[in-house]
């Protein structure tokens, strides 16, 4: 049964030895896994978040080298013709590539959290914005380095010719990639000015929220609904940007009315109480004191202006400043016997003469 002839010389003993290694290779590898993953899980390591990315990442691509190993080693049973046996080797040869590849890329993920593990240590967030297209610049350079030598591989060239080569088919794919092209020169101009870093709050294009990610193509914004925009770095780049998360405080301007009726020492006590809450109010810096003033003769009010800001720019808390002024001045308007004002419009009725029966 062994002996017998399955195809083209090829016997079941032949067959069952392959299945054999393969089958074998690919149990280990799975179970190497599984082994560098409970390591990771340990309370030794617990404490060592290095050690554990380390190990995820050798985790991954070790199922698919044991496979290549045995797939390799089952195939030795087998006798090609010479032409057939070079056409195995380079094949044998690209799945090895593949592996190595495999492997560093996975890698990748230890010198992305290397770098992060830095940049949560500095004060600015610029390399906060940086590690994510370092991981990606890194993941792609080994994508296409492991794509040269197959070329390479399988083409039989010197490498220099496969990149003269890639130089003139670069000039096509530029002419067919030109956005593409200009989103990355766009993440340039933005990592070079800095408008902005993850986290803040921008409004750019109608869109209000704060910055997620930046990447080479594009910019993620989460909006205050919740909703996540993409914006092309290629745009973002030509766009007025205004960051309200670097705005170093929260300027309100109040325009309170009163009626018309008022007479002008109450319009002066009006103004004098508006002051007393403002003096020395909470979040005020002593560069910004607040102004007060009787600004203007409205339509149907008289109009004092407040202006005041409130330091640091934390906008929950300044509502609840807002709310918390606003309750006190309507109290001591009341208490003053001060009207607020409301649109009004007064009718003057004309009596032309006649009698009526």
């Amino acid at each position: 049964m062994m002996e017998k002839e399955v195809f083209a010389g090829i016997t079941w003993g032949q067959v069952l030895v392959l299945l054999g290694w393969v089958l074998g290779t690919m149990l280990l590898g799975k179970l190497v896994q599984v082994v560098l993953g409970n390591i990771g899980k340990q309370k030794r390591v617990e404490g060592k978040p290095i050690v554990q990315v380390v190990l995820k990442a050798l985790a991954k691509p070790v199922p698919f080298l044991f496979f290549t190993v045995g797939l390799r080693q089952g195939m030795r049973v087998f006798a090609f013709d010479p032409a057939v046996a070079g056409i195995v080797y380079d094949a044998f040869a690209v799945l090895y590539t593949i592996a190595a590849a495999f492997f560093v890329y996975s890698l990748v993920d230890v010198v992305d959290y290397g770098i992060a593990h830095v940049a949560s240590r500095t004060q600015t967030k610029m390399d906060d914005m940086l590690a994510p297209m370092v991981r990606k610049s890194l993941r792609v350079v080994i994508v296409i380095l492991a794509l040269v030598q197959v070329a390479q591989i399988l083409s039989d060239k010197p490498i220099t010719s496969i990149i003269a080569g890639l130089g003139v088919g670069g000039l096509a794919v530029a002419l067919a990639a030109q956005e593409t092209i200009k989103n990355f020169f766009g993440s340039l101009v933005i990592f070079a000015d800095k408008p902005f870093e993850l986290g803040d709050r921008i409004v750019v294009g109608g869109h209000d929220g704060s910055v997620e990610e930046v990447g080479f193509r594009s910019t993620r914004i989460r909006t205050l609904d919740g909703h996540l925009v993409t914006v092309p770095n290629g745009e973002l780049a030509n766009l007025m940007i205004q960051n309200i998360g670097k705005r170093p405080y929260i300027k309100r301007v109040m325009n309170v009315a009163i009626t018309y009726d008022t007479p002008p020492d109450k319009v002066r006590r009006a103004v004098d109480i508006l002051k007393e809450l403002l003096d020395n109010h909470e979040g005020m810096h002593a560069d910004f004191p607040p102004r007060v003033f009787f600004s203007d003769f409205n339509d149907s009010s008289l109009n004092i202006l407040a202006i005041y800001w409130y330091h640091p720019p934390e906008y929950w808390k300044y509502l609840e400043h807002a709310e918390a002024l606003n309750m006190e001045l309507l109290r001591r308007y009341n208490e003053a016997g001060i009207e607020f004002a409301f649109p009004t419009r007064t009718l003057h009725v004309k009596n032309l003469g006649g009698s009526a029966d």
